[in-house]
C-alpha cells in the first residue's frame, strides 16, 4: 500500500452520530450553561426578594382590587357589590371632594416652594467653606426628624394661639391667632412642615451642581455673563433631569402625606376638613369607620392618580428636560 493510500484511509469521514451522542452533547451544552449562569444559585439568592414582591406587594394589591368591589367591614365576609364604592365616593361623599381639594392644594403649594428652598440652599452649600460639612449636616437635619410623630405635636405647639409664632410676631406689635384652628390657615402651617423638610431634595441638587463642567462657567465668565444670567442659561438647563428627578419623588411624596395630617388634626382633618388630606380621609375609611372596601377603592384611586400624574410628567419632560448626549 503506497502511502497516498494510507492519508486517504485516515481522511474518511467519522461516523454519523447515533441519538445516544445528541442526547450526550445536549446534556453538556445544558451543564456548561449552568455553569456560566451560576445555575440554580442565583435564583436561591433571588427567592427571598421574590417572595417579598409576590407576598408583600402583588398579592396585597390584588386582594385590594378584589375588596374595592366589595362591602367589607373586617368582622364579616365582603359581599360583592360591583362598582358601588367608587359611584359613591364621586357622586354621594361631599368629605371625599374635601380630601381631594385638600391635598391638590398641598401638592400645589407645597412642591415648589420645597423644591426652590432646596436648589436655593444646594447652590448656597455648593461654595468652599470653612466646615461646609457641618452646615450640610445641619440643612439635612430636618428631613430626618420632620416626618416624626414629635416634629408634627412640637409644630402643632408652634403654631398654636399661645406658640412661639405668635410670639414672634409679638415683637413686632402684631397680634397672631391660633393657626392651627383656623379652616383659612391650618393646611398651610402642614406646608410650613412640608417645606422645612427640603435636606433630600436639597441633597441630590448639590450632587447634581458637583457634576455640572466648570469650564462653561468660565468661558461664560470671560464673556462678561452675570450670575444670575449663567444661573438660568447654564445652571438650571443643565440642572434639568435633577429638577424633573426631584420632582417627580416630590410629588409623590405629597400625596401619600399622612403623619403631619393626622397628629397636627387630632385625627380628625379638621378644622372644617380644611386638613383632611387624602392619605387620612382613606385611614379613617378604612380603620375607624371600618369600611375597608369603600378605603381599598380610595387606595385604587390614589393610585391612579398618581400613577397619571407620573405619567404626566414624562410626557412633559420631553419637553424642557435636557440630557447630556
Amino acid at each position: 500500500m503506497t502511502t497516498a493510500q494510507t492519508d486517504e484511509v485516515v481522511k474518511e469521514p467519522p461516523a454519523a452520530a447515533t441519538p445516544s451522542d445528541e442526547r450526550e452533547r445536549e446534556r453538556m451544552r445544558r451543564r456548561l450553561a449552568r455553569k456560566r449562569g451560576g445555575g440554580w444559585w442565583p435564583y436561591v439568592f433571588l427567592a427571598p426578594w421574590f417572595v417579598g414582591l409576590f407576598g408583600l406587594t402583588i398579592y396585597p394589591m390584588l386582594d385590594s382590587l378584589y375588596l374595592s368591589f366589595t362591602k367589607f367591614d373586617l368582622l364579616t365576609s365582603p359581599e360583592w357589590i360591583g362598582g358601588d364604592n367608587y359611584d359613591r365616593m364621586f357622586t354621594d361623599d361631599p368629605v371625599f371632594w374635601d380630601s381631594v381639594h385638600a391635598t391638590l392644594l398641598y401638592v400645589v403649594v407645597s412642591v415648589p416652594l420645597k423644591l426652590a428652598l432646596a436648589l436655593g440652599v444646594a447652590i448656597l452649600l455648593n461654595r468652599p467653606l470653612r466646615g461646609i460639612g457641618l452646615y450640610r449636616a445641619a440643612f439635612y437635619l430636618p428631613s430626618l426628624l420632620g416626618g416624626a410623630v414629635a416634629v408634627a405635636i412640637v409644630w402643632r405647639q408652634v403654631f398654636g394661639g399661645d406658640g412661639l409664632f405668635n410670639d414672634v410676631l409679638g415683637w413686632f406689635g402684631i397680634t397672631g391667632q391660633d393657626w392651627i384652628s383656623s379652616p383659612d390657615t391650618a393646611l398651610y402651617t402642614l406646608v410650613l412642615l412640608a417645606v422645612w423638610q427640603f435636606g433630600t431634595p436639597m441633597v441630590i441638587f448639590l450632587a447634581g451642581l458637583k457634576q455640572l463642567p466648570k469650564d462653561v462657567y468660565e468661558a461664560a465668565a470671560i464673556d462678561g455673563a452675570s450670575p444670575v444670567t449663567r444661573f438660568f442659561k447654564i445652571t438650571l438647563p443643565l440642572l434639568t433631569p435633577i429638577v424633573f428627578f426631584n420632582v417627580v419623588l416630590q410629588i409623590i411624596d405629597a400625596f401619600k402625606t399622612f403623619t403631619p395630617a393626622f397628629v397636627v388634626s387630632n385625627g380628625t382633618g379638621g378644622p372644617l376638613n380644611s386638613t383632611m388630606l387624602y392619605s387620612l380621609y382613606l385611614y379613617k375609611k378604612g380603620f375607624t369607620d371600618l369600611q375597608m372596601g369603600y378605603a381599598s377603592a380610595l387606595a385604587w384611586v390614589l393610585f391612579l392618580v398618581i400613577a397619571g400624574f407620573t405619567a404626566v410628567n414624562f410626557v412633559a419632560s420631553r419637553y424642557w428636560v435636557h440630557y447630556d448626549d
